[in-house]
Order: structure tokens, then C-alpha cells, then sequence
């Protein structure tokens, strides 16, 4: 046992000993290769955030040069489940190179109203089913589906209207559905806005050209000034990148750094250019783009009153309904919302006395912002010295305490030049709003994202969640009310297809389900109306936006 006892004692003697030598050699270790591991530590950096594009044939964009923050578990199962809702039929792999005769031809496709159950009559409360061919430009029926349609249901003289909704049986045919929501005439319209053949051409080059909008930023240090350009995604050179990632939500943003001055000489945003190569052979203005699809017998149908006492025309086609519907100019909603019209200055100032109104987002909101304005004398301008687009704007009506802001949301954003100090996320301003009952908080924000791959649109609006459930959770008095998405013209879906904000709008339904928030259905509002289609909607359509906006904010009792 001494033995054994002593030989312990020499053993940790020994290593005492040797404890500072290999310390020392450590140590120099270190400090000769403190360069190297620096190097691979900064190299690390430059990949995590900028990946090296790989080779043309890569159509995978997280392969490409767009940057992703890293998500939380939770996060990254939403986005795949969300990837999954919006997921589109693809069309089967055809001989290449494909030309404009192989896609859907809609002067050689038809739609035909199905007579029904009820012998050819439709009563009130009834549902239409309508059947869609469709066939190529050599008039060849087509076996596979993924054509983007719309369908819509009018009576002009009645200031009616109602979307459809539209099922792809994946064999070339589809059923439009409508609910017959008024007496007397109604019209059926169903229009091609995308061929199936063109709508993997408009996803692969959100993809693979994510920079085709070119926006800048200046640069100024005294009278020296630069220009470069910057993005979520900016392809890699050699020139050194400025990384304006905001601290606080993790969204990116980047800029080629000047050659002589430093990434803190930003001092604004501008838009430049936009590679308007949408339009390739696949996709023809007015010839198999938002072109009206011919009916093969009548267009129309008489509705006749409702027929008490019998069960109503159901179509077989399970379907989600409409949101709302037209009817003498007005939008009478179907989600159990009474809409109230505000037709003179003084019921809508007196809805807003005492309200604060803060508005974020994209011009089709900063359009409510002027809307409003316009309708209310008392509501009056100030002059901040701000970009008359991105603002920030306020309007002020003194005598009712009546507040009213609009601000952009941050990049991507179309507007400029706008100072890099009033680049703001949406996000965080939430998160500087006190809020409570006399709060409304307005967001809108979808069409600047439609060039770019959605899962950037998804992580913007997770982070503007995350904000909304803050600010109700700490003053759940506050109203929040979301604006979705819209079609546009057709030299607006050209460039921006409306294929990609229709991605977008389902994006942002299914993000703010199940929340304290109130959604106005700009996209069906749009589509229901008799007017053109158009990125910002004529008056007529806005009015009746902002009468469910304030019959959100003044609801009446019994409603």
C-alpha cells in the first residue's frame, strides 16, 4: 500500500511539473497561428453570409447568393409547411425547346355552364358550377393542369359581383364554383393569367435572378460621394460587400462597399432600374396573358328569388367560399363582419375622434393613408420635409385628437431616395407602439416581395408576427387590421406577376390565422369588382376598403 501511495504522490509531482510547459507550448501554438485562425474564422463569416453561386444549371436558389438567417426549429417547420400549402401542379417534363404553341391558348380553350341539379334554374343561395377545357394554340385539349385562372361572376347594372373559386382536376379541365348571392343576371368570366407552362419560367426567376429590380444606395463623406448597388441578395465579386443585417430581427440587407468610402457613409436608399425580362416566349401580353376565355354556350344565367323551402343548389366541388360579395356599388361581407358605409366627413371623423392610426407598409396602403385625407377636411397634412412615397407622414386633426401616420416598410422597398435613417422594419416599430383601445395598427406590405423567392417574404412576415402577438399580449385593446394582396394590370403582372402576389396572399393568410387580427380581402374585392385590375385600386374599390376598416374600428351595436 506505501508503495502504491508514494508511487501516486511522484505521479502528480511529475505532471505539476509538466503542467507549464505544455501551457507555454500552447500558448506559442497560438499566437503563431492567431493569423490563420483568423483568416478561416472571417472566411467562415463571408460564406455563411454570401454562398458562392454554383453553376447555371442550379435552379435551387438556397444554392445561390441569396443569404438565410438561420431559423428556429419551430420556424424552419412552418416554412416547410407553408412551402407545401402553396406548392403549385407542375407540368410534366415536354420536349425542349418548348414553344408558345404548346401552352394553353385561351381563344382555343372554353368554359361551359353545368345545368345542376335544379332542371337549368338557380334560385338565391344556390351554388353555379362552370367547367373549363382547356387547350393549346394548335387546339390540342390539354391532359395536365397548373394554368393560374380567374373566374368571376357579374351584373354590372347592378353594381354586383362576386369571385369565384376556382379546383384544378390536374387533367386539363377545371371547375369554377360561385354562390348566387343576388336576383336577376349574372354574368361568368373566367380569364388565363398564366399559362401552366410559364408559371415554373416565373418561379425560376424569382430564383435564380432575385436582383432583377436593382436597387442603390449613396454614399457621402463631405463632397466625395458614391453610388453602389445593394439587395437581399447580391451576387459575389470581388468587390467587398457592406453587410446592414438589422440587429434586431435578423433581416438582411447588402450593398457593394464604395471604393473610398467606409459601409457607414450610407446615407440613402434609391430604386434603380428593372430588368424587364419577365416577358420571354412563353408569356405574351394579351394573347395567353390576362386574356378572357370564350364560352361555349351562354355566358350568363338568370338568378331567380330564393326558393323558400327547398334545399339549396350545392355544388359537388367542395370549396371555401367567398369572402364577400358587390352588390349596388357596396361589399357586403360573408365572415359575420356587418360593413357600414361612412359616406360623409362627419360620420367618418367621428369614428376616428380620439384614435391614434399608425399605417406600415407598401403604396397600396399609404393609398388608404390619402384616401383618408382627402375625405376628411379637418385631417390635416404636415409637411415633414419627408419623400412624399415612403414618408413617414402624419396628418393631424387637432380638434378631434385624430392621429394619423404612414410608413414604409423597410427593404426591399421601390420607393426613394429614402435616408437610411428612416429605413425602418415594420417589426420593430410594433415593437415601440404603446398600443390600447384607442390604437389601430394598419399593415400592408406584398408587392415589393414578388420578385423575390418567397421564403424571404415568409421570414419578414414570421418576424412581423412575432410582433403583432408582443403588441397584443402587453395592450390586447389594440386593433390590428392586414390588408392582402391584389391583381394588378397586365404591364404591371408582366414585370411582377400576379401569380407570385397570389403565392404571397396565401403566404400571409395562413401566417395570421388563428390571431386577434382583422384581414381585409383586397384580393377578392379586387377580382369581384366590375373596375380593371390594377396594383393601386380605383376609388371605388378603396372606399369600400376603408368602410370595412372603419366597421372594424367602430362596429355598431348589434353588428
Amino acid at each position: 500500500m506505501k508503495t502504491i501511495m508514494d508511487f501516486r504522490h511522484c505521479t502528480r509531482r511529475e505532471y505539476m511539473a509538466i503542467f507549464p510547459i505544455l501551457a507555454m507550448a500552447v500558448l506559442i501554438f497560438v499566437l503563431r497561428n492567431m493569423e490563420i485562425l483568423k483568416s478561416q474564422f472571417q472566411q467562415n463569416l463571408i460564406t455563411t453570409s454570401i454562398v458562392a453561386l454554383n453553376d447555371s444549371t442550379q435552379h435551387d436558389m438556397h444554392q445561390g447568393f441569396c443569404t438565410f438567417q438561420p431559423l428556429s426549429r419551430e420556424d424552419a417547420v412552418e416554412e416547410i409547411l407553408l412551402l407545401e400549402t402553396i406548392a403549385w401542379p407542375e407540368p410534366p417534363l415536354l420536349p425542349a425547346p418548348l414553344s408558345l404553341n404548346q401552352t394553353s391558348d385561351p381563344a382555343h380553350s372554353s368554359f361551359t355552364i353545368l345545368p345542376g341539379r335544379g332542371g337549368g334554374q338557380w334560385h338565391v343561395g344556390d351554388q353555379l358550377e362552370v367547367l373549363i377545357k382547356m387547350s393549346d394554340f394548335q387546339d390540342r385539349p390539354k391532359k395536365f393542369g397548373g394554368d393560374f385562372l380567374l373566374a368571376q361572376l357579374r351584373n354590372q347594372e347592378l353594381g354586383a359581383g362576386v369571385a369565384g373559386q376556382v379546383v384544378d382536376h390536374l387533367n386539363g379541365s377545371y371547375s369554377a364554383v360561385f354562390s348566387l348571392l343576388w336576383e336577376g343576371d349574372a354574368q361568368v368570366q373566367v380569364m388565363l393569367v398564366h399559362p401552366s407552362e410559364a408559371i415554373p419560367v416565373v418561379n425560376r426567376l424569382n430564383n435564380e435572378q432575385p436582383d432583377r429590380i436593382i436597387f442603390k444606395s449613396v454614399f457621402r463623406s463631405g463632397r466625395l460621394s458614391e453610388t453602389t448597388i445593394c439587395n437581399v441578395c447580391l451576387r459575389p465579386t470581388q468587390q467587398p460587400l457592406c453587410n446592414y443585417t438589422d440587429p434586431r430581427t435578423g433581416e438582411p440587407w447588402f450593398c457593394y462597399k464604395p471604393k473610398k468610402l467606409s459601409c457607414g457613409a450610407r446615407v440613402s436608399h434609391i430604386r434603380g432600374d428593372i430588368k424587364k425580362n419577365l416577358e420571354n416566349k412563353l408569356l405574351k401580353s394579351g394573347v395567353n396573358m390576362k386574356v378572357y376565355i370564350p364560352a361555349s354556350g351562354p355566358a350568363s344565367v338568370l338568378v331567380l328569388p330564393k326558393n323558400e323551402g327547398q334545399p339549396e343548389e350545392k355544388s359537388s366541388i367542395v370549396t371555401s367560399g367567398p369572402s364577400g360579395y358587390y352588390y349596388q356599388g357596396a361589399w357586403r361581407a360573408l365572415d359575420g363582419t356587418t360593413v357600414h358605409q361612412f359616406n360623409t366627413a362627419s360620420a367618418i371623423t367621428q369614428c376616428l375622434k380620439g384614435k391614434v392610426v399608425l399605417m406600415y407598409g407598401d403604396s397600396t396602403i399609404r393609398q388608404w393613408f390619402t384616401h383618408l385625407i382627402a375625405a376628411l377636411p379637418g385631417l390635416k397634412g404636415f409637411d415633414l420635409h419627408t419623400h412624399k412615397q415612403a414618408g413617414p407622414l402624419m396628418a393631424l386633426d387637432y380638434a378631434n385628437n385624430i392621429l394619423m401616420m404612414f410608413r414604409c416598410h423597410g427593404p426591399p422597398i421601390r420607393f426613394g431616395p429614402v435616408p437610411t435613417t428612416e429605413l425602418r422594419y415594420i417589426a420593430n416599430e410594433l415593437d415601440d407602439v404603446t398600443g390600447g383601445i384607442n390604437t389601430v395598427v394598419v399593415l400592408g406590405l406584398w408587392a415589393h416581395f414578388s420578385t423575390f423567392p418567397v421564403e424571404i417574404y415568409i421570414r419578414r412576415l414570421q418576424n412581423i408576427r412575432r410582433a403583432v402577438v408582443r403588441l397584443l399580449d402587453r395592450s390586447p385593446g389594440t386593433l390590428v387590421v392586414i390588408r392582402t394582396a391584389n391583381p394588378k394590370k397586365l404591364y404591371e403582372t408582366v414585370t411582377i406577376s400576379d401569380w407570385c402576389a397570389l403565392q404571397r396572399d396565401k403566404v400571409l393568410r395562413a401566417m395570421f390565422k388563428g390571431l386577434n387580427v382583422h384581414l381585409i380581402d383586397a384580393w377578392e374585392m379586387a377580382l369581384a369588382h366590375n373596375l380593371p385590375h390594377d396594383l393601386h385600386p380605383q376609388p371605388p374599390i378603396i372606399k369600400n376598403m376603408i368602410d370595412i376598416l372603419l366597421s372594424y374600428i367602430c362596429p355598431q351595436k348589434g353588428s
